[in-house]
């Protein structure tokens, strides 16, 4: 019964694209009109784990995907996430390039809610003036509190941080103390593959198949959602979300 459960969860999160609202924006953004929201049933809290894979190849562009929500934290009006056309591939994308320097793109899953999620995205930036790239974000439980990892091909790095009542703080790295996350290899215009594991207080980091480091923190401690984060001017395209955990 298990096993039947979790096949008929993972097919139903598979085939995203046909349930939820479409279009959605909250924290006053200034999002151009969508199709009327629909009744999205309660967020999946996993009991039985959750193990799917977000692909965007059956959903519309142009659209917010069903079942996703935007918003953003900070300053400015609005934010711009919609599927793109990547030569035949869709993809996942933050499409504005008006936003101020403190200003975060985040799009999440209403359909689960996890505690200890393992995320894995390809992502590729296409533009960005003051800033490039993006990531993940997870326990989340509203537009300015949760955490975030990304990377940045601009600076060439990797930061993990807590969005905590708005503010963004990074976090020090278990066994080394300092912050401000990692500096990787040049991350260039191409696909790149973030991949991050949550153990209760443990958060692991990982770029392109490589371990980077470790962050402990106790801020948000219960199950949240999932989604994608980039900052400022960013257009960033996001393929491949894989999600498990529970």
């Amino acid at each position: 019964m298990r096993t039947l459960t979790l096949l008929i969860l993972v097919m139903t999160l598979f085939l995203g694209c046909k349930q939820g609202r479409q279009g959605q924006t909250t924290n006053n953004g200034e999002i151009p009109p969508a199709a009327p929201a629909e009744t999205l049933k309660p967020a999946i809290s996993a009991p039985q784990g959750v193990d799917t894979l977000f692909t965007f190849d059956n959903c519309e562009a142009g659209k917010l995907p069903a079942g996703w929500t935007q918003g953003f934290t900070g300053k400015g009006t609005g934010t711009v996430w919609a599927v793109a056309d990547d030569n035949g591939n869709k993809v996942l994308a933050q499409l504005s390039k008006e936003n101020p320097s403190y200003h975060f793109n985040v799009v999440v899953y209403d359909g689960i809610e996890l505690k200890n999620p393992t995320l894995e995205v390809r992502m590729k930036a296409i533009t960005g003036r003051m800033d490039q790239g993006g990531g993940f974000v997870w326990r989340f439980s509203d537009f300015d509190n949760y955490y975030v990892v990304r990377a940045n091909p601009l600076e060439d790095n990797v930061v993990l941080y807590k969005v905590e009542k708005g503010k963004r703080s990074d976090l020090p790295l278990v066994g080394e103390g300092r912050t401000y996350g990692m500096k990787v290899e040049p991350l260039g215009s191409g696909w790149n593959t973030l991949r991050l594991t949550a153990e209760d207080d443990l958060f692991t980091v990982y770029l392109n198949g490589k371990k980077l480091y470790e962050v402990r923190d106790t801020t948000f401690t219960g199950p949240g959602k999932i989604g994608l984060w980039t900052k400022a001017d960013a257009v960033t395209w996001f393929d491949d979300l894989k999600v498990t955990g529970e």
